[in-house]
């Protein structure tokens, strides 16, 4: 690997105090997968009967380890789970060599832990196209069961990161019934984030007890409005992965109709997508893209995310120039249905065009000035119908290329 890029300019003042969740232990190690003196390993390991609910990358290459736990979700247990998860090392596009890896890694960890074979879900993150040397991990698998400990989640943060310039982590409380539910979650990602799907890796917790059908079913319903609807590059990677654990150790049971519990899940989910376009690949501003208008909320998603990939956006982005006729151009490309003359923008508080003309009070120097900011906020009206969709992405800067320039080496 190049050099450790430097710590994002959007990063937070500091990694937050997630709170302990009953039911699940967490450990780390330095197994030497591609890194040097860093750990490069965690596991986490949870209690009898906890329910977990997933959603993976739908590349079309995605990796053994999507492959194999896409497999075990759906069904409730009483037996203990775990994730191992490794860093360096994508295991993807690595043929049978790829599957006999996963094969290895869950065996070893079910003997290890004691739980069923089934209930032991990997994940893999890095270069892809190289074998994984799996041999490394197992070997620290020992180690890893004699440090399990209920506090090291930020640990484990720091385990699953590549070139990810700053650990994500993020919790919330809700009370159900007069009771407290803890919620914590821990993600990296950084580039290759253009999810059709989630993100790049995504491990939440909490110590509620969720039938795992209603569990899956939440998770299918927010992820569609969080981290799939983020994007730095407009790359999907092999690897994206989310699970969502829920112990149970609360003994607070969440049914269809648990609103605050659902919100405390948004919460959480939505801060962690958003901590990884805060840490794309040289960005260096933050930007949310509204559009209203659209002739369906799937339209609009299209349109949002046109612009959120365009290159000349993301670049005048970057320079601080605020060139709304790229933003013209993102629509028009989008495929998505769209009137020249109904449409409008604004840059802010800022109105830029409207009717399918630029506004006559319009100041490029206003705009300008706005576009100095580290986040920013464009709006898209289509006046079109009712459909809405909010995205997030990036600047795309030289420090993108520098980075995956030398991703490798």
């Amino acid at each position: 690997m190049g050099a450790t890029p430097p710590l994002s300019p959007l990063a937070p003042s500091d990694f937050p105090d997630l709170p302990v969740i009953e039911g699940v232990s967490f450990a780390t190690a330095e197994a030497g997968v591609r890194y040097t003196g860093r750990p490069d390993v965690m596991l986490a390991k949870l209690v009898s009967a906890t329910t977990i609910a997933g959603a993976f990358t739908r590349s079309a290459t995605r990796s053994a380890a999507v492959l194999d736990c896409q497999e075990k979700i759906g069904q409730n247990s009483d037996a203990g789970a775990a994730i191992l998860v490794n860093s360096g090392n994508a295991n993807a596009f690595t043929g049978r060599n790829g599957t006999d890896a996963v094969k290895a890694l869950t065996e070893a960890t079910a003997k290890t832990l004691n739980i069923p074979e089934d209930r032991v879900f990997t994940s893999s993150t890095g270069v892809i196209g190289e074998a994984l040397p799996h041999q490394r991990i197992t070997d620290k698998l020992a180690e890893l069961s004699k440090a399990l400990a209920p506090g090291d989640i930020s640990a484990a943060a720091r385990a699953i990161m590549t070139t990810d310039t700053f650990p994500k982590g993020s919790s919330t409380t809700v009370t159900i019934d007069g009771q407290q539910v803890r919620i914590a979650g821990i993600a990296k990602g950084s580039g290759m984030i253009a999810p059709d799907m989630a993100t790049m890796l995504v491990y939440i917790f909490t110590d509620a007890a969720v039938d795992q059908p209603v569990l899956q079913s939440m998770v299918t319903a927010l992820n569609r409005k969080t981290f799939n609807c983020i994007t730095v590059d407009s790359d999907t990677s092999t690897s994206d992965t989310l699970l969502v654990a829920a112990t149970g150790a609360s003994g607070i049971r969440i049914t269809e109709s648990s609103v605050g519990f659902m919100e405390g899940l948004r919460q959480v989910m939505l801060d962690l997508a958003h901590q990884v376009v805060r840490d794309g690949e040289g960005a260096t501003k933050f930007v949310e893209i509204a559009v209203t208008g659209a002739a369906s909320d799937a339209e609009a998603r299209i349109h949002g995310m046109a612009i959120a990939n365009s290159p000349l956006v993301k670049t005048a982005i970057a320079g601080e120039d605020a060139n709304w006729g790229r933003i013209v151009m993102a629509i028009g490309k989008s495929g998505a249905r769209a009137d020249r003359d109904q449409l409008s923008i604004r840059f802010g508080d800022i109105l830029v065009a409207n009717e399918g003309w630029v506004n006559p009070d319009y100041s490029e120097d206003e705009a300008a000035a706005y576009m100095k900011n580290q986040e920013l906020e464009i709006h898209v009206d289509l006046g079109l119908g009712g459909g809405t969709a909010v995205v997030w992405t990036c600047d795309l800067t030289h420090g993108y290329i520098d980075i995956n320039a030398d991703y490798r080496s």
